[in-house]
């Protein structure tokens, strides 16, 4: 039987404190700590190709995931569908996510510099001069990488497929 399942998706989702601790740890480890974020609201299947190409760059995969009051505030009253704690919960359930914590702010910045992954990864409509912590990063050794996202799936495309059929 299958018992430890929801405390295995909660002990993924981690305070800053916490998270950082993970990251320092694996960082001695010699193992690669990986980071990337977005809100992944209706997680689809672009969502799900992007974190495993990402997580295939390194050894642990960090998810920052914007809070709802940062979604509303980035894409409106509306958004998101889904509240932090339920997307927090479907990003801990996929295997190739190691941790994810919210962030309250607008970006990222400040998660990153403190975190200072040794990966920082956006998608490939950035550049990366134009990535938020890129700067930080490269600056203590670490790189930044761009991937390509799949074409046709975004969580806004599917909220107005939906509106439109109603």
């Amino acid at each position: 039987m299958r018992t430890d399942i929801e405390n295995t998706l909660l002990n993924k989702i981690l305070d800053l404190p916490s998270i950082k601790n993970h990251v320092l740890t694996w960082q001695a480890e010699g193992q690669k700590v990986v980071f990337t974020n977005g809100v992944f609201d209706l997680l689809h299947i672009g969502h799900l190709t992007y974190m495993a190409k990402a997580a295939e760059l390194g050894d642990k995969l960090i998810i920052g995931l914007n809070s709802d009051a940062s979604v509303k505030r980035i894409k409106g009253d509306d958004r998101p569908v889904n509240d932090q704690n339920s997307r927090a919960a479907l990003l801990a359930a996929l295997f190739f996510v190691d941790a994810i914590t919210i962030f309250e702010e607008n970006t990222p910045a400040d998660l990153i510099k403190t975190l200072l992954p040794d990966i920082l990864v956006k998608g490939a409509d950035y550049a990366i001069e134009n990535i938020v912590g890129a700067k930080e990063v490269l600056a203590n050794g670490g790189e930044v990488k761009t991937i390509n996202f799949v074409e046709g799936y975004s969580s806004t495309s599917i909220i107005n497929k939906i509106r439109n059929r109603t």
